[in-house]
C-alpha cells in the first residue's frame, strides 16, 4: 500500500512546484507524559520569514500522507509543521487502533486542545514563521482537531478542515473565536449525518463565526487521500476531484487570510 500511496503523492507534490528546495526538520516536544515528534518542513530558497500552517493527522496518526500535504505547503511558501497528535511513532493501518487513539484524544477536549496548542507552538517559535501570519489545516480527526483549536480562542489567521467531524463546542461555552474557519466537506460523507452538519452551521452561525463550507457531491470521506481505498472501508474513498477542487480552494482561502 505504501509504495502505491507515495507513487500518487510524489505527483501530487511535483505537480505543486518544480524546482523547490524543501528540507524538513524533526522536532521533538513533550504533552505531559508524552514525548510527541512532528516534522517542520519550509523552502530554504529563501531566508525570509513566512506565514505558518499547522498540519493535523487523520486517526492513523502522523503518516506519509500528512507529512506530504505539508510538504506541498512548503512548496507553496509556508513554514508547515505536520502535528504529531497520538505520541512519537504511533501510526497505524489498523482501523479500531487508530479508533482508539482518536477516541482517546477526543475524551478529553481541553487536554486535545492544549495538545494542539502545542503544536501550534511548535511552528510559531520557528525562525523562519511569520509569527503574525499563521493557520491550520488538518484531516479526518486532524479536521476536527483545527476546529477544537479554533474554539479554544488561539491565536490564527484561519482553520480548513478537510473531511473532519465538524464538532460542536463544548456545551454552555461561548467560544472566543479570533480565526476564518473553512470547511471543506463530503456531502456523501457516512461519518457525518445530514443533521449535525445543520447544527453545527448553526452552531458557527449563533457565535457570529466568520465561517464558509464547501461541500463536494458524491465525496464520502477522505476524498483527498490517495490511500482512502486500500483500507477496505467503503465510507472511505479518494475523489481526484474533489481533492483538486478542495486544495485549491485552501490556497484561495490563505491568500485571502494572509494578504497584508
Amino acid at each position: 500500500m505504501k509504495s502505491s500511496f507515495l507513487s500518487v503523492a510524489v505527483l501530487l507534490a511535483l505537480s505543486t512546484s518544480v524546482g523547490a528546495a524543501v528540507v524538513s526538520e524533526s522536532v521533538s516536544y513533550r504533552h505531559g507524559d508524552t514525548q510527541l515528534e512532528g516534522h517542520i518542513y519550509y523552502d530554504d530558497a529563501s531566508s525570509e520569514k513566512r506565514p505558518g500552517v499547522l498540519v493535523v493527522h487523520e486517526w492513523w496518526g502522523l503518516d506519509d500522507y500528512a507529512k506530504t500535504r505539508a510538504s506541498m505547503l512548503a512548496e507553496l511558501g509556508y513554514v508547515a509543521f505536520a502535528a504529531d497528535m497520538y505520541g512519537k511513532g504511533k501510526v497505524t493501518e489498523h482501523p479500531d487502533q487508530a479508533k482508539e487513539w482518536m477516541m482517546v484524544n477526543a475524551a478529553n477536549v481541553p487536554a486535545w486542545r492544549e495538545r494542539a496548542g502545542l503544536a501550534l507552538q511548535q511552528l510559531k517559535q520557528h525562525p523562519m514563521t511569520d509569527m503574525n501570519k499563521t493557520a491550520a489545516i488538518g484531516y479526518c480527526f486532524g479536521g476536527a482537531t483545527v476546529v477544537e483549536l479554533a474554539y479554544s480562542g488561539a491565536d490564527l489567521d484561519g482553520v480548513a478542515s478537510f473531511h473532519g467531524s465538524l464538532p460542536l463546542p463544548i456545551e454552555g461555552e461561548t467560544p472566543d473565536l479570533k480565526a476564518s474557519l473553512l470547511l471543506l466537506h463530503g456531502n456523501s460523507d457516512p461519518f457525518v449525518e445530514k443533521a449535525h452538519v445543520e447544527k453545527f452551521r448553526e452552531s458557527l452561525t449563533a457565535l457570529e463565526a466568520d465561517w464558509e463550507m464547501v461541500e463536494y457531491g458524491g465525496a464520502l470521506h477522505s476524498f483527498t487521500n490517495p490511500a482512502a481505498d486500500q483500507h477496505g472501508m467503503p465510507a472511505l474513498k479518494y475523489d481526484a476531484t474533489a481533492d483538486r477542487r478542495s486544495w485549491a480552494r485552501l490556497q484561495q482561502f490563505f491568500a485571502e487570510i494572509f494578504a497584508d
